[in-house]
């Protein structure tokens, strides 16, 4: 897909840059990636509530397979869902969407993380009870 398309088709929501990204592109707003572009399609950034939205269009999100693990594919979906059709001839309506979007990208940004669980191993349990 074109990125002065996708610039055009983004004019009323703001200005938008495109860049490059492994198979596709990401679309950013104030430097905050909240859209993605791959194989001729364009994804927003959605949560759970805006998801709902997407799947009442008839959308559906991201999704992709991964190598294999333990001797098979894992399939892997991202929080992006694909645009619906009639946001392409909508701008004023589009542009609502790109913001929600984009609110979602900057919530998920500001959101505290979370901390994965490590395993412990018998020399890093060891070093963490000589630290206490």
């Amino acid at each position: 897909m074109d990125p002065d398309f996708i610039r055009d088709l983004f004019a009323q929501f703001g200005p938008v840059t495109v860049k490059r990204m492994f198979s596709g592109a990401g679309i950013f707003y104030d430097g905050l990636m909240f859209g993605l572009v791959v194989r001729g399609a364009i994804y927003l950034k959605a949560d759970e509530a805006s998801s709902a939205d997407f799947a009442r269009e008839g959308s559906g999100p991201f999704a992709y397979t991964r190598g294999k693990s333990k001797g098979r594919p894992s399939r892997r979906v991202l929080p992006y869902w694909r645009l619906p059709e009639r946001l392409y001839d909508d701008p004023d309506e589009l542009a609502a969407w790109a913001r929600r979007a984009f609110d979602v990208a900057q919530a998920k940004m500001m959101a505290p993380r979370r901390r994965s669980k490590r395993r412990l191993t018998k020399s890093s349990a060891g070093r963490r009870r000589s630290r206490a």
